[in-house]
Order: C-alpha cells, then structure tokens, then sequence
C-alpha cells in the first residue's frame, strides 16, 4: 500500500488494517503539528467512555463524548473545532479546522449550548512521533496519508465507519482495504 504522500499538519493518517499496536488499531489521527522536532495528531476515531462534564465539572451542560487522542500525555486536554466565527480563537490546521483555543470563552459557548457536538471533538492525551519517527513507520506501510476528506468526516460521530470511509475516500488503489476483516485469521 505504497502513498507518497508526506504528513503535514491538517493531513489525516490511516493505519493500515493489520496494524499489531492496539493504540492504532484501525485508527485515523488528524495530523497537528509535523516538523524538525516531529509529529503530533488525535486519533478521531475512538470514543472514550468519559463525557466533557464528566473530567470538566464547570462544563455544566457539557455530554460531549471525550475521545481517546493517543497513548502520549494521557493527563491533558485537547480539543479541535469548526466555530471560529464563534471562538475567536484556535490555531488552524486544515480548511476550517482549528486546534485549541480560549478555555474560558470555550466553557462560556458551552454552557450557553451555543457550541453544538458536531463542531467539536475532545481528546484525552495525543499521538506523538519524535523526528523521522513517522516517515520510518510509512517506509514499512504502516501508515496511509490523505489530504482528501471533507471536514464533516473529522466531527462524524460515526467512529467505526470513519476508517473505512477515509480508506474508501483514497480512492480505487486502496477502496478494496475497506473490506479486510479485523482479525484475518477469520477469513
């Protein structure tokens, strides 16, 4: 499954589907940051059992579903988001598509229930690469790149369907991945 594409902030990585580490099991991680120093993202596509109110008490009106980012700095807070207009606020890593951003006007938009779950995502903890670490990983197929998604694909809070439709989405080439099951063994 050869991609020469290279990650860039804003650029969705895709686990290939036999991947062995159960932190990427099936995942698609929205890339944030990529440079000299290395790589960071969230794993969009794996729904925690916690709620926003649940880890943020003053998040009062807040049954947001807090997603699973990455097995790195699994004691922090993120969240991505397409309100701008709104926020004022956050670093912009695709069209649209903004990481962080003012907590204290966050927890205000979301007690007014003026921010709907749709326009949102929360991560506990993120995916990290340290340099060359990712490219490494793509030279062995480990990883399939895309900058082709719509935004609504990233705020889908349909998460077991998001590989296969990002996979789909690559195309002819790869579209037949989709269809591999979990466990081949089961074949």
């Amino acid at each position: 499954m050869l991609n020469r594409l290279m990650p860039s902030a804003g650029k969705l990585l895709i686990s290939e589907p036999f991947m062995k580490d159960p932190n990427f099991t099936r995942s698609v991680v929205l890339l944030t940051a990529h440079g000299e120093e290395g790589t960071m993202g969230f794993v969009i596509n794996q729904p925690g059992n916690l709620l926003l109110k649940d880890l943020v008490p003053e998040f009062t009106n807040a049954d947001f579903p807090v997603y699973y980012g990455g097995p790195v700095g699994n004691d922090t807070l993120h969240f991505i988001h397409r309100c701008y207009d709104r926020m004022n606020d956050g670093e912009e890593i695709a069209r649209g598509i903004y990481w962080g951003g003012n907590f204290e006007t966050l927890r205000i938009l979301m007690n007014e229930g003026a921010i709907a779950p749709d326009e949102i995502k929360f991560f506990v903890g993120y995916s990290g690469w340290e340099e060359k670490q990712l490219e490494e990983e793509m030279e062995v197929n480990t990883w399939i790149v895309s900058d082709q998604f719509h935004p609504d694909t990233i705020f889908s809070n349909s998460e077991e369907q998001m590989w296969r439709d990002v996979i789909v989405n690559l195309g002819p080439k790869f579209a037949h991945v989709s269809k591999f099951p979990q466990n081949p063994n089961l074949n």
